[in-house]
């Protein structure tokens, strides 16, 4: 139900930007001020109601699974579902899979203590409503359970079991609504033996590149930290102005991303991809600084997959003899940027593959 709200929120917000553009100018300070006041309801929202629902929220569940933290109340849900239909109907470059990982966990949270469940039970379910969440976000069962195991406190069987368990069932009632597609569509795939040499290079481009988003996110974090003189949902709400501007200039490169995705894998004019890759690396940390919700994974196989794509037309350039397939590099350039970001290797992977459907060149993204 989440998906399907935030695929009506998308048509929302295309409508919007349409109709500002019929106005022009007028439109454009309507759309400005649109944007502003869905971001700073998102932000009071949070810091009036459920704090714990700020940012992706996969920080605090891993902090939660691992006894760090005490769990989100259920209220963090609605206040999950309300703040981020709310902005991602304007602007935000945000992910759909932080909050779905969340909101699965205060539910399966909820669930144990209704059940009087001891904690060892409700730790579990919580593992397993985080999986079951990401699970229904991308349509993709098993990276739902690897994510888990993979990313969160000690391997137990316990957690496995119910992660596995959950994840699967999550699916099974999600495509009763969603169908049983997968998320992209690739064209077939070689095996790529004969340039394996060149995914390992954009492996490791794909890891420098990493490095400077991380730390170009935390700098705009950082940034937003220093207009501290102003009230928090001031500046969500200035923040949701500036990308209202983006989001005026190029619409078709707002949103979670999906569609943008998809174009990259279809290999889209490489004369277009630089630009939106900058754009959508720039809007990515502007996004987050403005404390509304939002992931980081879906954005990342944004990027990934532009990444690979220019890697690849730099490849045919300089080695044209080689039979370079743009789309293959997309697909290695979404796991090895996820890797590199989230340092879940084994969940990228996976979740590439069942995203894409395509397991041609598992090899290269496991090397």
């Amino acid at each position: 139900m989440f998906r399907l709200s935030l695929e009506r929120a998308d048509w929302l917000r295309d409508a919007l930007i349409t109709c500002a553009h019929d106005e022009k100018a007028a439109g454009f300070f309507c759309l400005l001020l649109a944007c502003a006041i869905a971001t700073a309801l998102a932000a009071w929202l949070v810091r009036r109601y459920s704090p714990y629902a700020w940012g992706s929220g996969i920080p605090h569940v891993e902090a939660v699974v691992s006894g760090q933290l005490p769990p989100a109340p259920p209220r963090l849900i609605p206040v999950k579902v309300r703040r981020r239909i709310a902005c991602h109907r304007r602007w935000p470059r945000l992910g759909r899979e932080g909050l779905s990982v969340q909101m699965g966990a205060s539910l399966a949270h909820l669930v144990g203590t209704m059940f009087r469940r001891n904690w060892p039970d409700c730790r579990a379910l919580v593992a397993a409503g985080a999986g079951a969440g990401l699970a229904t976000a991308f349509n993709a069962p098993i990276a739902g359970a690897v994510f888990v195991l993979e990313d969160g406190a000690a391997v137990r069987t316990s957690i496995a079991i119910a992660a596995l368990a959950a994840s699967a069932t999550a699916i099974a009632v999600a495509r009763l609504l969603l169908g049983d597609a997968s998320d992209f569509h690739v064209n077939a795939l070689g095996y790529g033996d004969a340039i394996r040499p060149l995914y390992f290079a954009v492996g490791g481009f794909a890891g420098l590149l990493a490095v400077l988003y991380n730390r170009v996110l935390l700098a705009t974090i950082e940034g937003a930290n220093w207009l501290s003189l102003l009230p928090p949902v001031l500046r969500a709400a200035l923040v949701g102005a500036a990308v209202g501007a983006f989001a005026w200039f190029a619409s078709d490169l707002v949103g979670g991303g999906d569609p943008i995705t998809q174009r990259a894998l279809a290999v889209a004019p490489l004369a277009v991809v630089p630009a939106a890759f900058l754009f959508r690396f720039a809007l990515g940390a502007v996004s987050y600084a403005a404390g509304t919700p939002g992931g980081l994974f879906a954005p990342l196989l944004v990027l990934g997959a532009q990444f690979g794509l220019l890697l690849a037309g730099v490849c045919r350039a300089l080695l044209p003899n080689l039979d370079v397939q743009p789309e293959g590099f997309a697909v290695v350039g979404m796991a090895a940027l996820f890797t590199g970001v989230v340092r879940a290797p084994v969940t990228g992977i996976v979740l590439d593959t069942e995203m894409t459907a395509s397991v041609t060149i598992l090899l290269p993204m496991l090397s």
